[in-house]
């Protein structure tokens, strides 16, 4: 008896549907086409190394042609739905640990979302050990690092391939009690084999001179802490992927966003992925990477009776103010205050408490970091708040960032942010937050072949080579490396 086919479909709407996302933001770069090269179904343009950017051209798209029906095969191992960060590393990841054939699919393009709007931080310091997410956050960054050397013994500068670069980072208190928590701190990361150190607030000024503190103020100082650029890294990471298109194993599916699963009978496995374009046909798996529109997506996905979602992924918008080409002081370190780490996992249930600032999710709250880039730019932040898809530049967020780093940068009080309006750059981006501060990584219960990996928050960058090795371990059957139970589906979001 023939198989029955039927489709679940999704509705196309810009703010409640999980995989179109809204505009994107004019103010994200995005990478000037180059050296074409065959690519799946279409010819694409190679992005160049080192980033082009012209604030009047801020979204030059990829170049695309499409080649004829007959030449193109849309059937691959794994969909993968969203090219931000997580989505590019596991199509990395499986291209080079498995001969697998994969197809990338996104409704915009990398770099427009999330991934594109960061600071780069690639930071041990303001983690905890013992927490659910250590053991994830230390192999992923254990992997950056092997990824930075290889690219350095093929005769390259991960400088210029990745924007990388070994800051370190500075951990800023103002007060005795947050130093009393900073030096536990120190303390507890010396134990894990981590370099660290406390810095009274005279000792900070040789090593950050414009970091200004009263004496009850210091830092917990970790030398080994990196940075890198989210627009160069995505650049080489997809010049990677895309070596394996003249195998016919890579295609990017990009502008083209997914509208559907189809599924063959009762079976719990999914046979292909339908996008507004193509039906892309997936024979071992399917892997959903859509960042804060994951929740709506799933939602709309999953209409099965016996299973009950809860996937609440939710955008928090965030600000960060970019000043190019900055020359009135220099930053040797990334900062960050330490009171970050409250205002980072503000969940929707906190209230006030007496012992010090905790933040309601969906009010603004504000935080100071600092760094300076590997193009030179000062990049100043960072904002948080839930108020939905909306990812318009608010200019008294940008305001409040200004004068909350100038508390701790007092030189930043002699520059007037209304003459530097030239030369500024507002990057919005909306993180996929998740009240529990844990991605989902896994098996979508009642399905046999789609995964989700998601809800990273401001962590995309620093735990996507982790949470890549970890979805490919899952597909391809291997034992995985990092324990996977904590960021499991069922029992968090399935029921």
């Amino acid at each position: 008896m023939a198989a029955i086919s039927y489709k679940i479909t999704i509705n196309s709407n810009l703010n409640t549907n999980g995989l179109l996302s809204p505009p994107p933001n004019k103010l994200h770069s995005h990478l000037l086409p180059s050296n074409k090269i065959f690519c799946g179904h279409r010819i694409l343009a190679s992005p160049p190394l080192s980033l082009i950017r012209s604030k009047k051209s801020w979204h030059g798209s990829l170049r695309v042609s499409n080649l004829s029906q007959s030449s193109v095969s849309n059937s691959f191992d794994v969909v993968i739905v969203g090219a931000g960060i997580i989505g590019l590393t596991i199509a990395r990841h499986l291209l080079l640990a498995s001969d697998l054939s994969v197809a990338l699919v996104d409704a915009a393009v990398p770099c427009s979302g999330a991934t594109g709007a960061g600071q780069g931080y690639i930071w041990k310091a303001h983690k905890s050990p013992g927490t659910e997410k250590w053991e994830l956050m230390m192999r992923s960054h254990q992997l950056w690092e092997s990824l930075a050397k290889s690219i350095q013994l093929q005769g390259m500068d991960p400088l210029e391939v990745l924007g990388w670069k070994k800051t370190g980072s500075l951990l800023v208190s103002k007060t005795t009690d947050e130093s009393a928590i900073l030096k536990r701190r120190v303390e507890e990361l010396s134990q894990e084999g981590l370099r660290a150190e406390f810095l009274s607030s005279n000792d900070l000024l040789s090593e950050e001179p414009e970091l200004v503190l009263e004496k009850e103020g210091g830092a917990a100082f970790f030398p080994d802490d990196y940075q890198l650029d989210a627009h160069r890294t995505v650049a080489f990471i997809e010049k990677g992927n895309r070596h394996f298109a003249v195998e016919g194993r890579y295609a990017e599916f990009y502008h083209e966003p997914a509208i559907g699963l189809v599924r063959h009978g009762n079976s719990c496995e999914v046979g292909a992925i339908q996008t507004s374009k193509n039906t892309l046909h997936s024979k071992k798996a399917v892997v959903i990477a859509a960042g804060c529109w994951t929740g709506s997506l799933m939602h709309d996905l999953i209409k099965q009776p016996d299973i009950e979602l809860d996937l609440p992924i939710k955008p928090r918008k965030g600000h960060l103010l970019v000043i190019e080409n900055f020359k009135s002081f220099k930053l040797n370190h990334g900062i960050m205050e330490a009171r970050y780490t409250k205002h980072q996992s503000a969940t929707l249930k906190a209230t006030a408490s007496d012992s010090g600032p905790v933040y309601n999710a969906q009010d603004l709250s504000v935080s100071m970091t600092a760094t300076m880039d590997a193009s030179g730019n000062l990049v100043l932040g960072s904002s948080r708040q839930l108020v939905g898809f909306n990812t318009e530049v608010d200019e008294s967020v940008i305001n409040h960032i200004w004068k909350r780093v100038g508390e701790f940068i007092p030189a930043l009080r002699h520059e007037s942010l209304e003459d530097l309006c030239q030369s500024r750059e507002v990057r919005v981006g909306l993180r996929p937050y998740i009240p529990d501060g844990k991605p989902v990584i896994g098996l979508v219960p009642g399905f046999s072949n789609v995964f989700l990996a998601a809800g990273h928050e401001g962590e995309g960058l620093s735990l996507a080579l982790g949470t890549a090795e970890m979805i490919g371990d899952m597909v391809l059957g291997n034992p995985s490396i990092v324990d996977t139970a904590p960021f499991a589906l069922l029992g968090r979001c399935f029921h």
